[in-house]
C-alpha cells in the first residue's frame, strides 16, 4: 500500500505493507538509525518518536496508521536549538553512557519540555518513565532535563505558547 506522511518536516511516500511497523519503515526504508529496537513490544521506549505532537513507541505502530501524520525522529530534531540545548545538558550532566537509550530519552525530554517548561522532578520521572536505561540509574538524565529546563526557559516557553 502507498503510505505518505510528513517525516522530519519533509513529505515522504513509500510502498509498504500497511501492517509493517513504523520502526522498521524508519530504520530499513529511510535509514534513520537513531530509532532503536529494544524490546519490540512498547515497553522499553528505545524506539520513541513524536507523532502529531505525542511521544509514541514506533514498534507498536503499523505504518498505515501514520498516513497524513507528522512523524519526528531524533534525526529531525538534530538541527534545532532545542536539540542543541538538550544534547549539551545531557553531556554536561554525564547522562550519556552506552548511548543506546539516549535518542529516545532526548525525544521524551523534548516532548516533556514542550508540554511543561518547568517540570518538577516527579514530572520528569513520569515524562521519561516509558524509557528504560540500563546504565545511568536515571539520576544524571533527570539532572540533564532539569538543566535544560533552567537554561532553556525562553526556548521552552516559546514552544509552550
Amino acid at each position: 500500500m502507498k503510505i505518505s506522511f510528513n517525516l522530519n518536516n519533509k513529505y515522504v511516500e513509500i510502498e509498504a505493507p500497511g501492517v509493517k511497523r513504523l520502526l522498521d519503515v524508519l530504520r530499513d526504508d529511510f535509514k534513520l538509525t537513531g530509532v532503536k529496537e529494544g524490546c519490540g513490544q512498547g515497553e522499553c521506549g528505545a524506539c520513541a518518536v513524536i507523532i502529531d505532537g505525542k511521544l509514541i513507541n514506533s514498534c507498536c505502530v503499523p505504518a498505515a496508521n501514520v498516513i497524513g501524520s507528522k512523524v519526528t525522529t531524533i534525526e529531525g530534531l538534530r538541527d534545532t536549538r532545542e536539540f542543541e540545548l538538550l544534547d549539551q545538558c545531557f553531556k554536561e550532566a554525564g547522562a550519556v553512557q552506552c548511548g543506546f537509550c539516549i535518542p529516545a530519552m532526548i525525544m521524551a525530554s523534548y516532548a516533556l519540555l514542550n508540554e511543561n517548561s518547568t517540570p518538577t522532578e516527579d514530572d520528569i520521572r513520569r515524562g521519561i518513565s516509558g524509557n528504560i536505561c540500563r546504565c545511568t540509574g536515571y539520576n544524571m538524565i533527570i539532572d540533564a532535563i532539569k538543566l535544560a529546563s533552567e537554561r532553556g526557559r525562553d526556548i521552552w516557553r516559546a514552544l509552550n505558547r
